[in-house]
């Protein structure tokens, strides 16, 4: 990986892979520091196309457009995991790509992520690796029931997963085992979700943002409460396994840890994201730096200082099922900040902005939440 010798400055042009709403908010950021940005995602009008400078029209692992990209900007980033790493090590010579393509390849496959979590003294749940249908009896027999069958690749917000409960599950799993090899886990009987988001300059600096508490519904983040409402000991713990996988991969920009807490305060890390995460949103208005802040600022070498929380937060995502109603709350709660992301196309279960909400009372603005019979 190259390291910057002198920072990044304005003027300078940020080259984006991905072109939706994270690439938006990225872009936001980028265009506030002066820099330059292009995108390069295959639709027309893509949420960060909408904002950046140019966009070039074309499919993530397109060699040629990834060249070209390279050629008309300084720095690389990308906005999701399922950018193609083949095609992004095949410019690499031509281009500068902070973040790499290790973390990005360690994050696209459960196996490898595992696998990297362990080499790293991180506590994950108990897994085997499941290759055909007769593994899954011999694997179930020592991580017993209830357990997730998920495929190594491509999956998010649920999908590629199956929870199995008993024999009866093992029916609907073998659609999973036709994609290829997948990852059987032993289900973590959870209290809270929570996450912590990282970030790193590549020069050695990292600095962690609030821990949060995360709801999900049908395998989609809901809401995230920010500041988790956790024990102190709790919150040292995640923010010290973040540090730690930022350090082994020398990160640059920002990175996303999910985890699951007991009830006994164990920390099970479920989940890395390469990038800035759903549950980050919030630090757009209620810390001293966003998430997106700090990515700009970490691939592009800037100096990173501690992330201060201004407020306590709710975030709550508008899924496409919610937005006409989301809406008419413009009119009715003046003090919430309202985000779209320009996508042309609401459909159910597909996120198309979040609402952030400044508290000082979280249980009362959980009930606020609730009473708008929006996310019911």
């Amino acid at each position: 990986m190259i390291n910057l010798v002198k920072p990044l400055l304005p003027g300078s042009t940020i080259g984006i892979v991905g072109g939706g709403q994270l690439g938006r908010m990225m872009t936001i950021s980028a265009k506030e520091m002066g820099f330059k940005v292009g995108v390069l995602d295959p639709v027309s009008g893509c949420p960060a196309a909408q904002v950046a400078d140019w966009h070039i029209e074309s499919s993530y692992d397109d060699t040629f457009a990834l060249e070209e990209l390279a050629r008309r900007t300084d720095v690389i980033t990308y906005e999701f995991e399922n950018v193609s790493v083949e095609a992004l090590n095949a410019i690499l010579p031509k281009s500068f790509i902070p973040q790499g393509t290790d973390l990005l390849a360690i994050t696209q496959d459960r196996l490898l992520e595992k696998s990297f979590l362990e080499t790293n003294n991180i506590v994950i749940a108990p897994y085997a690796t499941i290759v055909s249908p007769t593994d899954i009896q011999d694997a179930i027999d020592g991580i017993g029931y209830p357990c997730v069958l998920k495929t190594t690749r491509g999956g998010y917000d649920g999908k590629g997963q199956c929870v199995l409960y008993g024999r009866a599950d093992l029916a609907p799993a073998m659609d999973l085992l036709r994609k290829g090899t997948c990852v059987l886990e032993a289900w973590i009987p959870f209290e809270k979700e929570i996450s912590v988001m990282v970030a790193g300059n590549g020069q050695g600096e990292y600095t962690t943002f609030p821990v949060v508490e995360n709801v999900h519904r049908n395998n989609i983040l809901h809401e995230t409460i920010a500041p988790a409402r956790v024990p102190a000991e709790v919150v040292e713990e995640a923010e010290r396994i973040a540090k730690v996988v930022a350090k082994a991969v020398n990160l640059s920009g920002v990175l996303g840890v999910e985890m699951f807490l007991t009830k006994t305060g164990g920390l099970y890390v479920n989940e890395l994201a390469p990038r800035p995460h759903n549950s980050g949103h919030y630090s757009i208005e209620a810390c001293s730096m966003s998430q997106f802040d700090a990515h700009i600022r970490g691939i592009c070498g800037w100096p990173l200082s501690k992330i201060r929380l201004l407020s306590d937060a709710v975030m709550v995502n508008v899924l496409g099922e919610q937005l006409l109603e989301s809406y008419r709350l413009i009119e009715k709660k003046p003090d919430w900040q309202f985000h779209f992301y320009g996508k042309s196309q609401a459909q159910k279960g597909r996120k198309m902005g979040h609402i952030t909400i400044l508290t000082e009372d979280t249980h009362e603005t959980l009930e606020e939440i609730y009473q708008t019979n929006i996310w019911d």
